[in-house]
């Protein structure tokens, strides 16, 4: 009984030193002071004062932009590629899935270097494009690691059943495969989007001049001094993060519970 308390006392204290300085971030983005350090009253006039300025509002029209185009690009790359490496067999098999996840275990300033030195190799001219293209890089595998799980859940011999009764590879794929590994495929979406709009290091080294997104500005807005209005900023991005996390998982339970009950079904 007493190693239980102190189970759960050890998990509160790791909790609290992990969440406590986000939680001051966010009260404090609602503080009617300037002051970091004393609570004077109630106030929106920071959210208001950063909806006021044309950096941030910029900033934000980028960061949304390509983290919808990164993920949608993304997502069908993915797409496609987890479904060729789930038919592949061997040592081929290994190596393409070690390839892939290279850019997941790879520091991000190590991918964010390589890119930029390849974009000045080739003469490409920073900006949106060369920052959507970053995204769209190292959103990819984390799309295909998402999908493959559902690949390998899905049974074979729907495909081919389909394809006996008439079924082109095409249709089959359209109607059999996709509607199958769908949970994959939104899942992988939004882990696309949120790995987009929460990143810092790979958009700094390929933004171009005008282009930015909001994790640079709260930056460089940090380097002028720490102002109240990063406070709402960065708490709204938190809010966005947390909902589309929540999403994510709620989209996987509800699919593996929609699967065990069909399955349930099917036995009775």
């Amino acid at each position: 009984m007493v190693k239980k308390y102190l189970t759960k006392i050890y998990m509160g204290l790791i909790f609290i030193f992990l969440y406590a300085p986000i939680i001051v971030l966010a009260v404090f983005s609602f503080n009617e002071s300037k002051s970091r350090g004393n609570w004077t009253g109630f106030s929106l006039k920071w959210y208001i004062e950063l909806f006021q300025d044309v950096d941030i509002r910029n900033a934000f029209y980028y960061t949304i932009t390509i983290a919808i185009v990164s993920a949608i690009i993304s997502t069908i790359l993915g797409t496609v590629a987890a479904i060729g490496i789930n038919s592949m067999k061997g040592k081929i098999k290994s190596i393409i899935l070690n390839i892939n996840y290279l850019p997941v275990v790879n520091p991000d300033i190590v991918t964010g270097i390589s890119l930029m030195i390849l974009y000045i190799s080739f003469s490409i001219r920073f900006g949106f494009n060369t920052m959507l293209i970053s995204h769209i890089v190292f959103s990819t595998p984390y799309v295909i690691l998402s999908i493959l799980p559902k690949l390998r859940q899905l049974d074979v011999h729907m495909t081919e059943a389909a394809m006996d009764l008439g079924a082109t590879p095409m249709y089959a794929l359209r109607k059999v495969i996709l509607p199958e590994i769908k949970p994959g495929i939104i899942t992988g979406f939004l882990m696309a989007f949120t790995l987009s709009i929460d990143d810092f290091i790979i958009s700094y080294f390929t933004k171009g001049e005008g282009v930015t997104n909001l994790s640079i500005v709260i930056y460089s807005m940090a380097r002028r001094g720490v102002r109240p209005t990063i406070n709402a900023l960065s708490t709204i991005m938190l809010v966005v993060v947390l909902l589309l996390m929540i999403l994510i998982n709620k989209r996987s339970n509800g699919a593996e519970s929609r699967k065990k009950l069909n399955k349930s079904e099917v036995f009775k």
